[in-house]
């Protein structure tokens, strides 16, 4: 292992002084593990598996492990953390709100008998959990309490950026700003292909690019009275579009750690009630716009057979005709 140049990339990522040494440690121990081969998607979940036996899953020992795919221009490896990452904190702040919405003896009766993933957990295994989870929420809970949490959004989110509303008090009106938005993530796909770097998780091409610009709802945003509607971008768009089977492009468009596995059998069902919880993540940029509570319903959705995900972001009167 090049443990120098790991060292020098690690300071280009900003990693704090104090854990450059715990983070090449853990790479390190990767590639013994791994052996004189390139290490793939498989060894991930292999080795992650041994962290949680060993007590080293730690949230520091997975961006060592991504940092360390980045450094070896190891897409699979890089991609396979992060997805052990995203949406970890979800079940646990479940847990924690719902207790503070509906109290603890009615939470404790949702997750009777059923024990937390730790970190590493494997995507696969979680949506058999939440569905039992949402089950018994849905039968138990009030709409009015489990539907506005779900909607806040069960991830662990930093504040908005306040960048994005100067933007938007800038224009002199909100197409204007959705326009503006748009053209800006148009821009910054392109670099992404142009560099050869992720969207987050996936490639950018131009078939990508083609059909972000093809679909308002991706691109920016559509402002439609007191609503903007919102699509997401496929999880993995250049499978989505090689995709020929309905299935499999639900399941290349789906992004939730929580439910995407879900589309690949018939043996486990979440409730579609869950995507609220994307709702929520959409909305949280658009209360940073226009710096006030708004509100988020799911207007379709993979999980319960439409073609995309798509939300409905509500706005005051006042902010309608902005």
């Amino acid at each position: 292992m090049d443990t120098d140049g790991f060292r020098e990339f690690l300071r280009g990522r900003k990693t704090p002084a104090d854990k450059i040494e715990s983070f090449v440690a853990i790479a390190e121990k990767f590639e013994r593990w791994v052996g004189d081969k390139m290490p793939t998607r498989d060894d991930v979940l292999a080795f992650s598996a041994l962290m949680i036996r060993d007590g080293e899953n730690t949230y520091d020992n997975y961006i060592a492990l991504a940092r360390y795919g980045l450094f070896l221009k190891n897409h699979p490896v890089y991609v396979t953390v992060i997805e052990l990452l995203d949406g970890a904190e979800v079940m646990d702040n479940l847990h924690a709100r719902l207790a503070q919405a509906a109290g603890e003896r009615k939470r404790d009766g949702v997750f009777a008998g059923l024990a937390l993933p730790v970190l590493g957990t494997p995507n696969t295994t979680k949506p058999a959990l939440m569905q039992v989870v949402m089950e018994r929420l849905e039968k138990s809970v009030a709409p009015e309490v489990y539907r506005p949490m779900l909607a806040n959004c069960l991830r662990t989110l930093g504040d908005a950026d306040p960048a994005e509303r100067k933007k938007f008090l800038a224009c002199k009106n909100l197409d204007e700003f959705l326009q503006k938005k748009g053209d800006e993530f148009i821009a910054s796909l392109e670099q992404l292909k142009r560099e050869n770097r992720l969207y987050f998780t996936q490639a950018i091409t131009d078939d990508v690019i083609a059909y972000v610009e093809s679909h308002p709802e991706i691109r920016q945003g559509v402002h439609v009275g007191n609503v903007i509607y919102e699509a997401k971008i496929p999880y993995n768009t250049v499978a989505y579009l090689a995709a020929t089977d309905e299935r499999m492009k639900r399941y290349h468009y789906c992004h939730c750690p929580w439910v995407k596995e879900s589309l690949l059998t018939d043996d486990v069902r979440v409730s579609p009630t869950f995507c609220l919880c994307s709702a929520g993540f959409h909305k949280k940029y658009w209360e940073g716009v226009f710096g006030q509570p708004l509100k988020a319903d799911v207007v379709e959705t993979v999980l319960q057979g439409d073609p995309w995900c798509k939300f409905a972001i509500h706005l005051p009167e006042h902010l309608a005709n902005v």
